[in-house]
């Protein structure tokens, strides 16, 4: 989260399990895992915590999908969430009238992005 902050901005808020009401009942392996993290911008709000149902295994099953408000804003982000990660389709103006580029970050999760362009009159 602190990796997203850096790269979208915004303001960062985060709890462990340990540091919850129920914290001193848990197993001390999931004391410091998040329960609750929050990163407000002005323009969105992205939460996320760990999870408690095992080993974490990687894949395809997760996409996020950012809308971005202008084209510097787009190829900004796209740089800096790509840092340390992979490029899937590069940024590129599309037939539905919008830049849009897909790429998997150094953690493994895959990001899709788009900048919705005006219609042309």
């Amino acid at each position: 989260m602190s990796f997203y902050q850096q790269c979208l901005g915004g303001e960062l808020k985060m709890m462990t399990f340990g540091e919850s009401p129920m914290g001193a009942q848990l197993p001390a392996e999931s004391q410091q895992s998040i329960m609750h993290a929050q990163l407000v911008t002005s323009d969105f709000t992205m939460m996320a915590s760990d999870s408690m149902q095992g080993p974490v295994i990687n894949g395809n099953s997760v996409n996020l999908s950012l809308n971005c408000n202008s084209e510097a804003e787009i190829d900004g982000l796209f740089a800096a969430i790509a840092e340390g990660g992979q490029v899937t389709m590069p940024l590129a103006d599309q037939f539905w009238g919008a830049k849009f580029g897909m790429l998997t970050d150094k953690f493994g999760i895959n990001w899709m992005m788009n900048f919705e362009r005006a219609p042309q009159a």
